[in-house]
């Protein structure tokens, strides 16, 4: 299954804007569909170049970056994320955004340099197995990533890992109530599309308490429709109308929790570190 998403989103890096915002995961031979109906234009630090049309949500929005800030994406794409964060965190804090896809690592850093930033980075790695050292991270963010990763909990785990005491993540996914036809889960178009790969809501939010998250929160969910002339390639009409009677639900939710612990001291100035805040007023002489 990793093979195929590399394989995927290889393609996928390649391809135009448009192209990819056909569907959730990029243009599919057998149709289009779209879940990513959420509007990145009104956020600062928004850059077109960089939005590849794959998201399921606006995790940046909800996950109350502060100045000063070091913050992982995880599947960072091209980097339309990190960019996002980037302009909350402001030039004091940092942005590290972790991808599976060589390709991607090298939109993403034609991106950066084309903007100029150098608190913006981008490393290859495996978000089961990330490239970042422990209690190093304030936030981590990720928008439809975690549904494409055989052994979730274990990324759950690492986020845990990376991030500091009283940090906290908040994550755009895809989820399911009730069970997808045998032949969907089988469907590597599918898999690749967000979708098959998919975790019931309930084991979803299960895996992260288990993980020893606090505060647990669904900030935002909404349905995911995927049409009958997509799902007609999958299955037979019979078996369509078995699963359209089944009120199967397929789900994007942006999720909340936070790391146990006492959280660091934030900025009081934006863009300076508390360390870094003068001792006197700019210009008052006595400096």
């Amino acid at each position: 299954m990793k093979q195929i998403v590399r394989e995927k989103y290889s393609e996928i890096a390649l391809q135009d804007r448009a192209t990819n915002a056909t569907s959730c995961c990029g243009s599919t031979a057998t149709g289009t569909y779209t879940i990513m109906s959420d509007n990145y234009a009104d956020l600062e630090g928004y850059h077109p170049d960089a939005d590849l049309g794959l998201g399921c949500g606006l995790p940046t929005e909800f996950a109350r970056i502060q100045p000063g800030d070091t913050v992982l994406d995880l599947g960072s794409g091209a980097g339309n994320d990190c960019f996002v964060a980037r302009a909350e965190t402001g030039a004091s804090g940092k942005v590290i955004g972790v991808d599976f896809t060589p390709q991607m690592i090298l939109l993403a850093r034609q991106n950066t340099e084309k903007l100029g930033y150098n608190n913006v980075e981008f490393r290859q790695g495996d978000i089961e197995d990330l490239p970042v050292s422990d209690n190093s991270v304030d936030v981590v963010v990720s928008n439809c990533v975690l549904n494409l990763v055989p052994d979730k909990s274990r990324v759950i785990g690492e986020i845990m890992r990376v991030l500091r005491p009283g940090g906290h993540f908040s994550i755009s996914d895809v989820v399911l109530r009730g069970d997808l036809p045998d032949k969907l889960k089988a469907a590597a178009e599918m898999y690749a599309g967000c979708v098959a790969g998919a975790m019931q809501i309930d084991d979803y939010l299960e895996a992260i308490r288990q993980a020893g998250f606090d505060a647990l929160t669904v900030q935002k969910q909404k349905p995911i429709l995927i049409p009958d002339d997509i799902l007609l390639d999958y299955l037979s009409p019979a078996e369509l109308q078995a699963f359209t009677a089944s009120k199967t639900g397929i789900f994007s939710i942006t999720v909340y929790a936070e790391k146990p612990g006492e959280q660091r001291e934030r900025p009081t100035m934006v863009g300076l570190p508390l360390a870094a805040k003068p001792c006197c007023e700019p210009g008052s002489g006595c400096c």
